[in-house]
């Protein structure tokens, strides 16, 4: 004779087998929805023009063309344009971390007069879209005569109002008999920062130190408003230029994007786990 309990036991089990299914099969649907653009984008570059803009579409190429990517490597200077924004993404992440861990720093350890006020107006700056302060942004540097330079470039992004407010956060956790026990053996604020609080704090900086790196490599307005030669264009605006250059040849500029792409695919691979923490957790502890 069935026990009851184990029809039950069969009866809930077979709906967790059931919800599974339905998750994963929800959950590969929506990555190859993600996927799909940039796999068609890489066959696109392999394909001849003819195979590129037929209609209706042609899945795959009939010859894998590898010499498109040579070609393309001819017509725009695409080792520059990596190089450039390389050099402006490593002067970014440094730029941005030095002067989020002080701001964090200051808003945590010390007391001064409107501190509250103060730290609540540099939050407010989070609500200003990046866009109303290009005009700004755009006198500054060409009164400065920064102009098509690197500068021109990193120093309007140097402070950040979220990754102040990130590290302000692990900062505080820090206990404050800590801080005063240094002090009592005469470290200065300068060393204790970078002696005692970063060290303890690696994780969230390290994170700070990826997010940053990808939002620059990946920025396109501002870049392509303040460089106007290849000796200071970044991959974005450079592929930008190169589109005029590659005119209708959809798999030139196919095979441009798909060189653009892969040195962060590169560094997707490598930083994949640090990338999840810190998008998911957004690196604040509770």
């Amino acid at each position: 004779m069935t026990h009851p309990h184990s029809h039950e036991i069969k009866v809930r089990d077979g709906r967790l087998i059931a919800l599974n299914v339905l998750k994963y099969a929800i959950l590969i649907v929506g990555a190859f929805i993600m996927i799909f653009p940039f796999l068609w984008m890489l066959l696109t570059s392999l394909k001849s023009l003819d195979e590129a803009i037929r209609i209706p579409p042609m899945w795959l190429p009939g010859a894998f063309r590898i010499e498109n990517y040579t070609h393309v490597w001819e017509m725009a200077p695409f080792m520059r344009y990596i190089f450039n924004t390389a050099v402006c993404c490593v002067l970014h992440v440094a730029g941005v971390v030095v002067f989020s861990v002080m701001g964090a720093y200051a808003f945590s350890m010390y007391e001064f007069k409107g501190k509250k006020l103060l730290f609540m107006l540099f939050l407010a700056t989070m609500m200003v879209p990046g866009e109303l302060l290009i005009i700004q942004n755009y006198i500054t540097i060409n009164k400065l005569q920064l102009m098509d330079t690197f500068a021109a470039v990193v120093l309007p992004t140097f402070a950040s109002g979220f990754y102040t407010y990130m590290l302000r956060e692990h900062f505080l956790q820090i206990p404050p008999a800590l801080y005063k026990s240094a002090k009592v053996d005469g470290t200065s604020n300068w060393r204790f920062l970078w002696r005692v609080m970063v060290p303890m704090n690696k994780n969230t900086v390290a994170t700070i130190a990826i997010l940053s790196f990808i939002a620059q490599w990946n920025a396109f307005m501002w870049p392509n408003i303040v460089t106007q030669t290849d000796k200071t264009r970044l991959v974005s605006s450079g592929l930008f230029v190169f589109r005029s250059e590659a005119s209708s040849n959809l798999q030139y500029m196919m095979a441009g994007s798909c060189i653009i792409i892969f040195p962060m695919v590169i560094f997707y691979i490598i930083f994949r786990k640090r990338i999840i923490n810190g998008v998911g957790g957004g690196g604040i502890k509770g």
